[in-house]
């Protein structure tokens, strides 16, 4: 009788390996959750951040409404003449109306306006000034003619000044309009004028102008 032989089969090998639980699986995709959460939230403090900068910074510079500045600029003395005796003055010169509006970022829309020239609150005269508007960053000069004279001044120091070689006077005015920024927000503001101008009787020119 023949020996039956018997086959071994190898069983399979033992898994010494290590196997991932679910539990491990859940906990892993939670931390990767919590991560992706962190950087969202990140990503978000820092856009906050530079919208805040970027608000900050235009309330300092872009939003800040300034009050433009209302001067007169460049006089030339086309006549000048003077009576110390009487006393009395008589005077033609050319001027610059300047509405400078150079520190907004937004146009200057202002009404008609006047400029009263005085020697010591007396008026001598009174020229206007139409409205109209200046651009953000900007400057706009209107020429105008000017004739004084010592007619309504009574009871002063005009003999004296005029003695002294140096006949002072005063120009003074408001301007008033808004200012708009950025088609979105109007604010009213006023500018005046105080502007002190000094003549040289002998030279018959002008010695200074000083606006403030």
């Amino acid at each position: 009788m023949a020996e039956k032989t018997q086959q071994a089969y190898p069983s399979a090998p033992a898994n010494h390996g290590y196997q991932r639980s679910d539990a491990e699986s859940l906990e892993n995709a939670d931390v990767l959750k919590r991560k992706k959460k962190i950087k969202l939230a990140i990503y978000i403090t820092i856009f906050v951040v530079f919208q805040i900068i970027v608000i900050t910074t235009m309330s300092l510079t872009v939003m800040k409404v300034k009050t433009p500045r209302f001067r007169l600029g460049n006089i030339n003395v086309q006549s000048f003449e003077s009576v110390q005796a009487t006393p009395s003055f008589d005077t033609k010169f050319t001027t610059q109306i300047k509405i400078k509006n150079s520190a907004n970022w937004g146009s200057y829309k202002f009404n008609a306006a006047n400029i009263t020239f005085q020697y010591q609150g007396a008026t001598l005269a009174v020229i206007d000034v139409a409205k109209g508007k200046a651009g953000w960053l900007s400057t706009i000069k209107r020429n105008a003619e000017v004739s004084l004279n010592s007619t309504a001044i009574t009871n002063s120091n005009l003999g004296s000044d005029l003695s002294s070689g140096v006949l002072t006077l005063n120009s003074v005015g408001r301007l008033n309009g808004k200012v708009a920024i950025m088609f979105i927000m109007k604010k009213k503001k006023a500018a005046n004028m105080n502007c002190t101008i000094a003549f040289d009787v002998a030279a018959k020119t002008l010695k200074s102008l000083q606006c403030k």
